[in-house]
């Protein structure tokens, strides 16, 4: 098996399309009325599925978690530790939560942390290079 990619199962579906297209600048073309978002950021699947909608799929009920949760991270990755700061404050000052104001870690990446509107953690992280998979 390979990983394809990730997803998210969100609430409000066009308060989550808002964020990820105008703050992040992700390539949604969806609709905000939508029940399936599906695209490829950077060569990685990126899903936002409609809680609701998923429920119904699967015939079952789930639990959500509330506010800022911390059951995993969406990485972002900038080529220079300068980009880590100015995309945190564009983030910021468009309307994403601050959680970690930029800050170089003992390891050398210089990293910082944002929420989306559902509370999901995002890291904008460099190591001062072009990244290389």
């Amino acid at each position: 098996m390979k990983l394809d990619g990730f997803g998210l199962f969100v609430n409000d579906m066009a308060e989550m399309i808002r964020f990820y297209r105008n703050v992040l600048g992700f390539e949604i073309k969806e609709d905000e009325n939508t029940s399936n978002v599906y695209l490829v950021k950077d060569g990685t699947l990126f899903l936002l599925y409609g809680r609701n909608d998923f429920e119904k799929m699967t015939s079952r009920k789930y639990e959500y978690l509330k506010g800022v949760n911390g059951h995993f991270e969406i990485a972002l990755y900038v080529d220079t530790f300068e980009e880590v700061d100015i995309e945190y404050h564009k983030a910021i000052s468009k309307g994403a939560t601050p959680i970690l104001e930029p800050v170089t870690e003992p390891w050398g990446q210089r990293t910082c942390y944002i929420a989306d509107p559902e509370g999901n953690l995002i890291e904008i992280g460099s190591f001062n290079k072009h990244f290389e998979r």
